[in-house]
């Protein structure tokens, strides 16, 4: 008889070491706050932003990182001296950088040589290390390529983003969304409105509505440039983009997470229009919010219009991606803007009207 191990006990202890501390972290995390947006009471609509800047790393991606992390773990592609890799355009990369420290573990950033000098510090600032490329469509092969280099594993988000999480359920952000909405005036939401980066969002929420039953719809909103919105439009998964200026959503080419089949309905924002929502959220509300979040809301406001216009009540939800403070070089300075062509100000009077009226 032969007989052949693969794994040692040592590994698989420090494995089992490894899950504890990626899931203690969830513990002390707890859940995200829901917070209402002030719109007229008269209008018998609600909306509510669930702030996922406040999770330790700052962003919504910091729930996608621990479900990788886990995911590589059980699956045994990361081990105790494994380097991690990932393709990311900061914030998933800040993230897994947070959990890779968390587990003792080399991490390399593979992304734009645009990405926010603020991310690339937080990067570095748990350890990370950051590898720029100037063409965003070849960060695939240079994270293959290191991977392979250094022995270590390629995480692949926009790959394993709609497998990591479990969509049933086991307190991922679909069914937190559901549970925080219990007491509202509307607790199932007409609308559930997420962006697009990855698809994992947007596939996790879709299923689970599905599963649950529910007759939500969910909108996916993708910034101008992206191939997301003519992909879904065209059902041509193959569409091409250029990419997109709003970090943290949108992307060059369909990404094999997005499920376009659980999407009731896609809203594409110019990124003008995405830049002024951010800073009327902030007008508004006091929340210092970034660009993604922006996206979000300027499709909820229509959504909103075609609501108000047809009589109908009800509750809209969507994210507080991550915080203004990452951006304060680029989407909150007026010279930024300016210089990349942009006019927000008729846009952030429309979004003033639109309260008023």
């Amino acid at each position: 008889m032969e007989f052949a191990d693969r794994h040692d006990v040592v590994t698989r202890r420090w494995v089992s070491e490894a899950i504890r501390l990626v899931e203690a972290d969830a513990n002390r995390s707890c859940d995200t706050h829901l917070h209402v947006f002030p719109l007229p009471s008269r209008w018998g609509i609600n909306l509510y932003l669930k702030d996922e800047s406040v999770h330790p790393t700052g962003s919504l991606k910091h729930r996608l990182a621990r479900s990788l992390f886990l995911y590589g773990l059980a699956n045994g592609w990361i081990g105790p001296t494994t380097t991690i890799v990932e393709a990311s355009s900061g914030s998933t990369a800040v993230s897994e950088a947070y959990f890779a420290r968390l587990l003792g573990l080399p991490f390399i950033a593979v992304m734009p040589a645009s990405t926010s000098q603020e991310k690339i510090h937080l990067i570095e600032f748990y350890g990370g290390k950051c590898h720029l490329v100037d063409d965003p469509a070849s960060i695939y092969d240079e994270s293959h390529r290191l991977a392979a280099e250094t022995g270590g594993h390629f995480m692949d988000q926009f790959t394993y983003a709609e497998r990591a999480t479990d969509w049933r359920g086991n307190n991922n952000i679909a069914e937190s969304i559901y549970s925080q909405m219990a007491m509202e005036p509307h607790p199932e939401p007409a609308w559930i409105v997420v962006g697009a980066g990855t698809g994992g969002t947007s596939a996790t929420i879709g299923r689970y509505i599905r599963y649950r039953c529910y007759s939500t719809r969910l909108a996916v909103v993708d910034p101008e440039g992206s191939a997301f919105y003519p992909a879904w439009v065209s059902e041509d998964l193959s569409m091409k983009g250029r990419g997109s200026r709003i970090e943290g959503i949108g992307r060059p080419r369909v990404e094999p997470s997005f499920q376009p089949s659980v999407i009731d309905r896609m809203i594409q924002v110019p990124d003008d229009r995405s830049i002024a929502a951010m800073h009327w959220v902030r007008e508004v509300t006091g929340r210092d919010v970034g660009g993604s979040t922006g996206t979000n809301v300027a499709a909820c406001v229509e959504i909103i219009r075609e609501m108000r216009a047809a009589g109908e009540h009800g509750s809209v939800v969507t994210l507080i991606c991550d915080s203004g403070t990452r951006y304060k070089d680029t989407y909150a300075s007026t010279d930024w803007i300016t210089a990349q062509g942009m006019n927000i100000a008729p846009h952030l009077a429309a979004f003033r009207d639109f309260l008023a009226s």
